[in-house]
């Protein structure tokens, strides 16, 4: 044992030999805690000592363990801060890892006694709890075999078990659990396998008994660690930059294949403008992945228990203070898209409506209004689950604040006086370049979109189509002039499809002009369980050579005959943007008509004028108050 015991075996050590009835026993420790201040430690050192056992114990040696913990839960009054400490301190630095069921209950008993006989301890016995939602680093390996997992169930289901008793013995005890679970939380330097077994304990108290108490913090730390994963790995490792193409030409997915197999030639697999394969072997990456999936597997939990609205709610207010602010961050934002997938007509019009609210609220700091709307286009343009309709009804209220601030700003092009007019803008033609065929296919939605003002916006002296970033603006007017949107008498000539001078200046040092949020995801088991509910841009793309219809996509007549419940009710959630769906063939066929002459093979000019006319009728503005 830790403290060699007396060869006589007098004292504290008689216990091994006789057998005491519990009011004895309790007496017997109670002696050996009261001889302390008195200057007789010697039964005291040995009762440390059997709690300080390191060393595998015997059948006789966790007998006495047990009995003397049993021995102390009866005595807590005795028990003194001050000429107690070395005991006390043995006692919190116990991990339940290292014992079997007897011990752990007996010790458990004696930490609910400490934690309810006075406040001095109630800290003490919950961070010794919490410590135990990790197991020591040596047991790591254990936890892979069938005995380990069967360790690790018979700890947690105990500390959690009694972090409940506590809180019911001890009203205080759940705002003081708080802020020792966020502390003892580990760093994103932490081996991915006991930050994940702590973040279970986590969200185990979010959905445990003590939820209502405890479970909006946990949520909300949960987030934050995310969010700090995510900032750990810089743009630098994941960007494969080429300024000679735009941004649709980069998102080069292969919807044919699934995306950890589709490499090329060197091994590299792309999507967009960022590469997996640089974040192979990332720890942090995959740390952060692993983390996500968990998090994804509790939002079903919450999905399938009735409370994901509930959580929900918290997840935006995190969103809001947390992942909004964070600089272009890269995957932690797929926890809003993953609930709001699972909820399309609760979270995930709540998520869209509160990204507007967000960017047409002049109180907001611009930069803050500008990633909001980022947010915004992003989401409406990936999100398979969101309707036509109300994608429609969203981009409509972005135009109606558009027009507004055209109205009351004159002046020419500045990108920085007018940075969130130009994010708004952009986010619009974004969204529509997505989105226009699935709304020209449906009548009411095309006669909606036809009634927009876009003509007004784009061509006020802000010029917008200037600005924006020029591989958006000429996807947007290529699908425009197909859909008969609005006239364009001006011949652009897109010397730089990526950006240009202007877009670098409206999107300032945080390039908010090139943040598109909802970006394909690179982690790669998130992304298994994102892709059923995302949009990729080749699911929507059209092709445009000249004199041939080149698209892969289902012609309208066939569409309309397959599929007339779709082509009736656009509100059918989760329309498909397979590519078998939403086709025009009108709509293909003007696409491809155009005359587009290459520049060379990136760089593309309107040879001629776009002359399709605005209808006469344009509906009327809303107020600013209304917005």
């Amino acid at each position: 044992m830790g403290v060699e015991l007396a060869t006589d075996r007098a004292g504290f050590h008689e216990m091994e030999e006789v057998n005491f009835s519990d009011s004895e026993l309790v007496y017997h420790v109670r002696h050996a805690l009261q001889s302390v201040p008195l200057g007789d430690s010697d039964s005291y050192d040995q009762l440390i000592g059997v709690l300080h056992h390191k060393e595998r114990l015997a059948p006789d040696e966790v007998a006495l363990l047990v009995t003397s913990l049993k021995a102390l839960s009866g005595a807590v009054s005795c028990i003194d801060m001050v000429h107690h400490k070395s005991l006390l301190s043995s006692i919190f630095g116990m991990s339940l890892w290292n014992y079997g069921p007897d011990v752990m209950d007996a010790l458990l008993e004696l930490i609910l006694s400490l934690a309810a006989s006075s406040g001095n301890y109630l800290d003490c016995s919950l961070d010794m709890l919490v410590s135990n939602f990790m197991p020591p680093y040596s047991f790591l390996d254990l936890l892979k075999q069938p005995r380990g997992l069967t360790r690790k169930d018979q700890v947690l289901s105990r500390v959690h078990s009694t972090l409940k008793d506590i809180a019911d013995l001890v009203p205080l005890a759940p705002s003081r659990l708080v802020p020792i679970v966020i502390q003892r939380m580990p760093n994103v330097f932490t081996k991915e396998p006991l930050i994940m077994i702590y973040v279970e304990n986590m969200l185990r108290l979010e959905g445990g008994a003590i939820r209502e108490l405890v479970g909006n913090m946990m949520l909300v730390a949960l987030m934050d660690r995310l969010v700090d994963l995510d900032v750990e790995i810089a743009w630098e490792e994941v960007l494969q930059d080429d300024c000679s193409k735009g941004i649709f030409e980069m998102e080069l997915e292969d919807m044919e294949e699934p995306a950890d197999d589709v490499e090329n030639d060197g091994g590299e697999l792309h999507r967009g403008s960022l590469s997996r394969k640089s974040l192979g072997g990332n720890l942090i990456a995959e740390k952060l992945d692993s983390l996500m999936v968990l998090t994804f597997e509790h939002l079903e939990s919450c999905e399938a228990g009735g409370r994901l609205i509930e959580v929900f709610e918290t997840l935006v207010l995190s969103f809001q203070t947390t992942v909004l602010n964070a600089f272009k961050s890269k995957f932690a934002q797929f926890v809003m898209f993953y609930a709001c997938a699972l909820d399309p007509e609760n979270c995930g019009v709540r998520f869209a409506r509160m990204l507007a609210d967000f960017f047409v609220c002049s109180t907001f700091p611009p930069l803050n209004r500008m990633s909001a709307v980022a947010y915004l286009a992003s989401y409406l343009s990936r999100g398979k689950f969101l309707t036509a309709s109300f994608v429609a009804n969203i981009l409509e209220r972005l135009v109606v604040w558009c027009l507004e601030y055209c109205k009351i700003h004159d002046g020419d092009i500045n990108p920085k006086a007018h940075r969130v007019f130009y994010s708004g803008c952009q986010a619009i033609m974004y969204v529509l370049c997505f989105r226009m065929r699935s709304m020209m296919n449906v009548p009411h939605l095309r006669s909606q979109l036809l009634l927009l003002p876009l003509e007004t916006i784009l061509k006020h002296p802000l010029s917008p189509l200037k600005v924006c970033l020029p591989s958006i603006v000429e996807e947007f007017l290529r699908q425009a002039k197909a859909a008969r949107l609005f006239t364009v008498s001006e011949t652009f000539i897109f010397s730089d499809l990526l950006e240009s001078e202007l877009s670098r200046a409206f999107g300032g040092i945080e390039r908010l002009d090139m943040f598109f949020p909802f970006d394909p995801c690179l982690l790669k088991k998130c992304d298994r369980l994102i892709r059923p509910n995302f949009v990729y841009w080749s699911m929507v793309r059209t092709t445009y050579d000249d004199g041939e219809d080149s698209s892969d996509e289902e012609p309208a007549e066939d569409y309309e005959a397959s599929h007339p419940d779709d082509v009736m009710n656009d509100d059918a959630m989760a329309r498909s943007y397979d590519s078998h769906d939403l086709e025009l063939d009108e709509f293909d066929h003007s696409m491809n008509k155009m005359s587009i002459t290459p520049k060379n093979s990136l760089y593309y000019r309107f040879g001629d004028e776009l002359k399709v006319q605005m209808p006469s009728r344009i509906r009327p503005s809303t107020s600013p108050e209304s917005l």
